[in-house]
């Protein structure tokens, strides 16, 4: 072979091992997972404790990097528009893949084309919590006054889309009632206003642990059974007949990501899921591991968005 030859033959190899080298050396730097809530709720909550678990499997440092806003269209836009190299993740949710392309016009991004599906989380009920003082003490008794005091109850959400939002917007329809509703931009301010009395009743993950408090009073949950971290509340469903919703909470990268580097992701975020402190630390914010392996992550993150569609239809919510 001649010289030339030999040389762009060498050159081309050595061009073509890149990606596989690359793969193999992954993570050679530290991984970012994007949170589309401000810090202090549920997902932040969980995505920090996987993120300790998973530095410790990959031997990088795993940062949690908080971009809330846009009822989490902002955070999945900047995710999707990332480089598919395996370094910049982000937290799926109920909002950015389950109901937003139903409640907004037009979406920045494709809940499924636009990522690469990775691994879940956590599986989480919302809890329904009343302000102090209130003397409601099961849903039906919400949805009771609501009929009787058209608009004057306020509930409060995490936001538009939030699973929070929809939980309340289901209760209203099933109920047949109105209720008027105050977005927040995350769990801590929402639920600061519940303690404050400023708004009637809230649905939230991370409101639980107000309850175990004493400082709130939860009157359910609204999981279509008793939840196994707070098996005392009763399900909505047992005074509103029909009620049910579970959030998530996953992981996914930008479209693309080599699939060496999502299996190696899934099989850590697994691994973490498993340990029995993972599931101790969640119990804080009434939420359960949920190690899905690849195939039922692709399939739980596809289908999801078919299920929840129908759901918001019926509803009728609609962004503010």
């Amino acid at each position: 072979m001649k010289l030339w030859k030999l040389a762009v033959f060498s050159l081309a190899s050595v061009v073509a091992a890149l990606p596989a080298a690359a793969q193999q050396t992954y993570p050679s730097k530290p991984i970012k997972i994007v949170v589309p809530y401000p810090p202090g709720g549920a997902s932040d909550i969980t995505t920090r404790i996987y993120a300790a678990g998973i530095s410790e499997i990959l031997g990088q440092p795993v940062v949690v990097e908080n971009k809330p806003g846009g009822g989490t269209n902002i955070a999945a836009d900047y995710v999707a528009r990332s480089a598919p190299d395996g370094y910049t993740l982000y937290v799926a949710n109920f909002a950015s893949h389950a109901v937003n392309r139903h409640l907004f016009r037009s979406l920045p991004f494709d809940p499924v084309k636009d990522f690469t599906h990775v691994a879940m989380m956590i599986r989480a009920p919302m809890f329904l919590c009343v302000k102090p003082g209130s003397t409601f003490k099961t849903a039906g008794e919400i949805v009771a006054y609501g009929k009787a005091n058209p608009g004057k109850l306020t509930y409060g959400s995490t936001g538009n889309g939030s699973p929070n939002h929809i939980s309340g917007e289901q209760l209203k329809s099933l109920g047949k009632f109105d209720a008027v509703h105050v977005p927040y931009t995350g769990s801590a301010q929402l639920n600061a206003d519940l303690l404050a009395g400023q708004i009637d009743w809230g649905f939230d993950a991370s409101v639980i642990a107000l309850h175990r408090s004493g400082k709130l009073k939860c009157i359910g949950v609204s999981s279509p059974e008793r939840w196994p971290t707070d098996a005392d509340l009763p399900p909505i469903s047992e005074t509103v007949p029909g009620y049910s919703l579970v959030s998530f909470f996953g992981i996914v990268g930008p479209a693309k990501v080599p699939a060496e580097i999502v299996q190696r992701l899934n099989d850590a975020f697994v691994a973490v899921a498993k340990k029995p402190q993972t599931a101790e630390k969640l119990k804080i914010t009434g939420v359960v591991p949920y190690p899905a392996s690849l195939k039922e992550t692709q399939a739980f993150l596809t289908d999801v968005d078919q299920r929840w569609g129908s759901l918001v239809k019926a509803t009728g919510a609609k962004v503010d």
